[in-house]
């Protein structure tokens, strides 16, 4: 199932090639006070890929916290966070927001919630290996 989406004003976008179960997405909103005030609820498929498009790099930041393990794509235009990437062992980890999904059907959300306090940055890396999507491309920029 191919799965587009993006910031508000579109500046963050990406197309997320997913090949679990469509109608069970797992969407799990994170516990930790970054995630409750952005409102962010991820998902991966450790089997899909992805690919980012960032319209204007300037206007693109990213935010790191606590362990400083993973980057918060954060749209300095509209403020929404379409997406988080872990750079794990030279390769880029990521999940992404399903509230920037286009068009997907919130039936196939499967929500929960979890928290991650406690874990070591060992534990928490060898979990996003495991679980976050491993095949990540950042497109260039357009240039127009």
């Amino acid at each position: 199932m191919r799965i587009t989406g993006s910031c508000h004003c579109g500046n963050l976008s990406f197309v997320l090639d997913w090949r679990g179960d469509a109608d069970a997405i797992p969407a799990r909103a994170c516990t930790c006070s970054f995630c409750r005030k952005h409102g962010a609820v991820w998902t991966a498929d450790p089997a899909a890929t992805l690919e980012v498009q960032v319209r204007d790099a300037a206007a693109h930041s990213t935010y790191r916290f606590e362990t400083a393990t993973a980057d918060f794509h954060v749209c300095a235009r509209c403020g929404a966070v379409p997406l988080v990437t872990s750079d794990i062992e030279g390769r880029v980890h990521a999940v992404v927001n399903v509230n920037a999904f286009d068009d997907v059907d919130p039936s196939r959300l499967r929500r929960s919630e979890v928290s991650f306090d406690g874990e070591e940055t060992g534990s928490r890396l060898a979990r996003r290996q495991r679980g976050w999507i491993g095949q990540v491309r950042f497109a260039p920029a357009d240039r127009t």
